[in-house]
């Protein structure tokens, strides 16, 4: 069994996969590629990784709604994040995961963490979101 993070759920699901951590917010309006799932800002540290079907990791969004809109994109495209991790609520992620439920029928789990707790997440390492609970494992251990 890997370490347990107790979140503060925004939007309830569930969801599975190896984490993508950024300390830095990426904005959806040109730094991500909905039909690929591709974060293309060439100026963040995660340029050129796949976030489609990764839990993804990210402080806050950076930017506007369109966020929401790109995201939604992705959702329909199948190339959304499994789920999205925060350091706080964010307005923009919850309204992609609310409109994607009505629209889709396609919610992704949100959480926030408390900055401490966000800061034990490491890219690559499988995680599993139950509730309010996200439990890591590191390396290629499956959880």
């Amino acid at each position: 069994m890997g370490r347990v993070i107790r979140a503060q759920v925004v939007i309830p699901g569930q969801a599975r996969g190896r984490l993508l951590v950024s300390r830095e917010p990426l904005s959806f309006w040109g730094g991500y590629d909905y039909r690929t799932g591709t974060i293309i800002d060439q100026r963040h540290p995660l340029a050129g990784q796949v976030a489609a079907g990764r839990i993804l990791a990210l402080p806050h969004t950076r930017g506007s709604s369109t966020t929401t809109a790109v995201l939604l994109e992705a959702v329909a495209a199948g190339t959304a994040p499994a789920a999205i991790l925060t350091t706080g609520v964010d307005s923009f992620f919850a309204l992609a995961a609310i409109v994607a439920d009505e629209l889709y029928q396609a919610a992704f789990p949100l959480l926030s963490l408390t900055p401490e707790d966000f800061a034990l997440l490491i890219t690559d390492d499988p995680a599993r979101i139950e509730g309010d609970l996200i439990t890591l494992s590191s390396g290629e251990a499956d959880v």
